[in-house]
């Protein structure tokens, strides 16, 4: 179906659903390299214009990958709950970014609209915002998970240690570990990218961070980032599997690239319940997820990055994870080319996710070849706080040296808690306390804490 907007007596065409969003996104390198991108600020204006007066009815009538040839379509489309959509069914998707932006659309209200919406549609709404409207209605939604602690309440700030180390050193990582735990790093979990995805090394580094975690009886939880088909056989061997992790995107292809199926996730999901780790909640899944991951693949049927993107949190969504992480600059500037199109992206990714119903988190970060620095981390990083992020990175230094690019280190973690008044998860700001590391006021007094963790996991 074709759409159509004139403006000051030129009619702009769209030939179907998805030219009109790859048309209506702000700019981005990516849908740029792609040949999606509108050829004017005039037909990018259009295109939102026109976007605006579409029913969302529409979006259960026209997939922008067909039902036929694509399982994540399928799954959208299969899984939609039409009782929660009903509320706003005679909206367009004008009317949807109006009423998101009021106080009737309150916390309460969000989360039971979410599984009324389909990425499409949330995607389409994104578009016709500005950075503060994305901001607001995202931090009216609270999206709550448990494993070994609880994640996502207002006024918490959650932080994934990230101890990365190029030949995946014990001591090395350990030493990662501890510095990330007595900045009060953690309680989102302690997530390690191994750098080889052999199942002998990935139990070894389970094995490690579990020794940590009971040893200081620690509320968190664990994950060694190895591909799911690794996870799956360290399960069966009953190895201390905590979250499961996998790369997805929002495309059949793309995921078969990934090496990944619906079914597959599935199999993995029903297997990490199974081992009954958890000992708050149940919220086993840990995805990973990134504008442009389709794009690069070739894998996105001409669907503009940032739905092909949404898309993929639909697939989250199925699995109930713990977190999901939106590694926002890490592709490169193929796909994201500057600080300002990193910035705009993060904060779409985090509102899409979260008016969806996931607990969103983000890798804010970008590689060194990117046309950005740390004052635009620095800025993504206060804007998501106050948009309500479930999690950050906290990688030493900011400086991932395994992966070679920039993130957020443990100390931004503070400053962002600090001045903004948030709280580590509360069973894991419990632990701080009794252990020494932070006081009642979140400030940091790790002295004795630091000896004490050193000598035991680190002898000379």
């Amino acid at each position: 179906m074709a759409y159509h907007c004139t403006i000051g007596g030129f009619t702009y065409r769209f030939n179907d659903l998805k030219q009109l969003l790859a048309k209506a996104s702000p700019l981005r390198s990516g849908d740029t390299l792609a040949g999606l991108t509108a050829e004017s600020y005039e037909e990018r204006i259009a295109a939102q214009m026109c976007l605006a007066d579409l029913p969302l009815t529409q979006f259960l009538t026209e997939a922008v990958i067909p039902y036929e040839t694509d399982d994540v379509t399928r799954l959208i489309i299969d899984t939609h709950n039409k009782n929660a959509f009903a509320p706003i069914s005679h909206f367009t998707v004008g009317d949807l970014r109006d009423w998101l932006l009021s106080d009737e659309a309150d916390t309460s209200t969000l989360r039971q609209l979410a599984p009324g919406l389909t990425p499409e549609m949330v995607a389409a709404v994104s578009k016709l915002m500005r950075n503060q409207d994305l901001i607001l209605v995202a931090k009216k939604c609270e999206v709550v998970t448990r494993f070994r602690n609880t994640i996502g309440l207002a006024g918490h700030l959650s932080v994934r240690l990230q101890p990365n180390h190029p030949v995946d050193d014990a001591k090395g990582i350990a030493a990662s570990m501890i510095d990330g735990l007595l900045y009060g790093s953690g309680d989102a979990m302690i997530g390690i990218n191994p750098a080889t995805d052999s199942p002998t090394a990935t139990s070894r580094l389970l094995h490690m961070i579990d020794d940590i975690r009971e040893r200081f009886a620690i509320p968190t939880q664990s994950c060694v980032l190895s591909h799911i088909t690794t996870t799956l056989q360290l399960i069966e061997q009953k190895a201390p599997v905590d979250l499961v992790f996998q790369s997805i995107a929002g495309t059949e292809k793309a995921n078969a690239s990934f090496g990944v199926s619906l079914s597959l996730l599935q199999e993995a999901y029903d297997a990490g319940l199974s081992l009954k780790r958890g000992t708050v909640g149940h919220n086993i899944m840990y995805f990973e997820t990134g504008q442009g991951s389709a794009l690069s693949s070739g894998a996105n049927h001409d669907v503009d990055q940032q739905t092909c993107e949404v898309r993929a949190y639909a697939v989250a969504r199925h699995y109930k994870p713990f977190l999901v992480n939106s590694v926002v600059g890490f592709i490169g500037p193929e796909y994201l080319f500057d600080g300002k199109q990193i910035i705009r992206a993060g904060l779409e990714d985090h509102f899409c996710g979260k008016i969806m119903g996931l607990p969103m988190g983000m890798d804010i970060c970008y590689t060194n070849h990117a046309q950005a620095d740390q004052d635009d981390m620095d800025t993504l990083l206060t804007l998501l706080g106050v948009a309500g992020i479930n999690f950050i990175m906290g990688v030493p230094g900011a400086d991932d040296i395994m992966l070679n690019y920039q993130s957020t280190s443990f100390h931004d973690a503070l400053y962002l808690r600090r001045v903004l008044g948030l709280r580590p998860a509360p069973e894991f700001e419990e632990w701080l306390l009794r252990q020494g590391i932070m006081d009642a006021q979140g400030y940091r007094l790790s002295d004795g804490a630091e000896k004490k963790f050193y000598t035991a996991l680190l002898p000379a």
